[in-house]
C-alpha cells in the first residue's frame, strides 16, 4: 500500500529566513484536542523552533489553536511539544547543533498514515543581502516566465 500524506501547514517564513542544509522527519506527542485542531488546519509554525533538552527534542513556539468543541480539558496553544526521534538521530543532531549558526526549524506539518509528523530542517540563518538576492532572483524568473508566455500568445 502507498503511504498517504496530507500537508497541514508549511513554514514559508523559514525558507525566507534560513538556508536549509538537511531535513528529517519526527513524530509529535499530542493530546486529542490538539490532533482535532490540527486536522481542522488551525496551526501556525511561524516562529517555531526545536531544541534538545536533557536528551530529548522539544518543539517550542508552534501555535495550535484551542479546539472549539473542547471541554475544560482543552490544551494550551503554545505548550512545548515532545518530538519522537531515535537516540542515534538525537545524538547526531546534538553534534551538528554544536556548529556555530545552525538551528532546528520545523518546515512542514503533515499527517502520514493518520500520524502527525513534522519535517525539521537543520538551517543556517540568511543575511539581509542573501534575502535581497533571493527576491531579485525570484522576480527575474517571474519576468522571464511572463515574457515567454507573452511570446507564445503572439505567435
Amino acid at each position: 500500500m502507498a503511504e498517504q500524506t496530507k500537508t497541514i501547514s508549511v513554514n514559508r517564513q523559514a525558507y525566507h529566513d534560513y538556508f536549509v542544509d538537511e531535513t528529517l522527519e519526527a513524530g509529535l506527542v499530542l493530546t486529542g484536542t490538539e490532533v482535532k485542531s490540527i486536522r481542522a488546519g488551525h496551526v501556525n509554525l511561524r516562529g517555531a523552533y526545536a531544541r534538545v533538552r536533557q536528551g530529548e527534542v522539544w518543539l517550542d513556539g508552534m501555535h495550535i489553536a484551542i479546539y472549539e468543541q473542547g471541554t475544560y480539558m482543552n490544551h494550551d496553544p503554545l505548550r512545548p511539544r515532545k518530538l519522537l526521534l531515535h537516540r542515534r538521530q538525537i545524538d547526531r543532531l546534538v553534534g551538528k547543533l554544536q556548529t556555530k549558526g545552525l538551528t532546528l526549524i520545523p518546515l512542514r506539518l503533515y499527517f502520514s498514515d493518520n500520524l502527525a509528523k513534522v519535517e525539521l530542517g537543520l538551517c543556517r540563518g540568511k543575511k539581509l543581502y542573501d534575502k535581497r538576492e533571493a527576491i531579485k532572483k525570484r522576480e527575474s524568473e517571474r519576468e522571464m516566465a511572463r515574457a515567454t508566455k507573452q511570446r507564445y500568445r503572439e505567435g
